[in-house]
């Protein structure tokens, strides 16, 4: 039993053939699938996939690229977007959070970041007044300076600042890329998780990543796949898809030197109880 906890296989790469996808998941080894919103749009499909098929549940949540993109017009969204919640479906709020990386090199302003931090905000209020759990965005800026590592820490040290005001929500950091010392401070914390997706399976023998996984015990880990994004060794380059998240579980087992019956039961445990399935 495995459950796939962050999927956008409403993306119009899976309109094809997304019976096909959902099936092939579901006869893999997949049991429950979370698909997540990131958009308006995206959050809007996310509760009609979840309606329409069994064992799909949804998150809805404005990613922090939706508010650098329509920037103050986004928040005129808000309504909208807090009208979704009616959905049985929807089991969290997210993804959300902060993301200071254009892939084109170009910097974040101040004010880019504070649009983002507002965003955040607000969705962290309706979270709260949803009483529904987290799923965390977040990706560091460029590195300066010449650094062994593809993003700085600016991101998560903001993140991090402002979800501690929120002590009663619980978090789980998405698609997990930070450094072991900032994972000890997130582990210091009862109402975080990690999650983590097809790129640990990217890296060389000795990664830092490896180490993190070895550090974070098995009940505060959770599994995703990000299809279509991110596929996992050996399907690296190729569309992502739920049934790939087989290849996560593998990887966690293989780096913690434990069964891979072991991950799939204790991770799928924990996502069952953080949200609520």
């Amino acid at each position: 039993m495995l459950i796939e906890t962050h999927a956008h296989i409403d993306d119009k790469q899976f309109d094809a053939d997304r019976d096909e996808v959902i099936a092939r998941a579901f006869e893999g080894g997949v049991e429950k699938i979370i698909n997540i919103g990131a958009g308006l749009g995206s959050s809007q499909r996310s509760v009609v996939l979840a309606e329409k098929y069994a064992n799909i549940f949804c998150s809805i949540g404005l990613h922090p690229h939706y508010f650098m993109e329509y920037v103050e017009k986004s928040f005129d969204k808000i309504p909208e977007f807090k009208a979704l919640s009616a959905s049985k479906e929807i089991v969290a709020i997210g993804e959300i959070g902060l993301d200071y990386f254009i892939p084109d090199g170009s910097l974040v302003t101040d004010a880019q970041k504070e649009l983002q931090k507002k965003g955040f905000a607000l969705q962290l209020e309706f979270a709260k007044e949803l009483k529904l759990p987290v799923i965390l965005h977040c990706r560091g800026s460029r590195p300066v300076a010449p650094s062994p590592y593809r993003e700085a820490d600016d991101a998560y040290e903001d993140v991090f600042a402002i979800i501690s005001k929120f002590p009663d929500l619980k978090f789980v950091w998405h698609s997990f890329g930070g450094r072991l010392e900032f994972a000890k401070k997130v582990l210091e914390k009862t109402n975080m998780l990690i999650s983590f997706a097809g790129n640990i399976t990217y890296n060389k023998p000795g990664a830092e990543i490896f180490e993190v996984i070895k550090k974070i015990p098995l009940e505060k880990i959770m599994l995703e796949t990000d299809c279509p994004y991110l596929a996992p060794v050996p399907m690296r380059g190729k569309r992502n898809e739920p049934s790939f998240v087989k290849y996560v579980a593998q990887k966690i087992a293989e780096v913690k030197n434990i069964d891979f019956e072991e991950v799939a039961k204790i991770t799928s445990e924990t996502a069952e109880r953080f949200f609520d399935l």
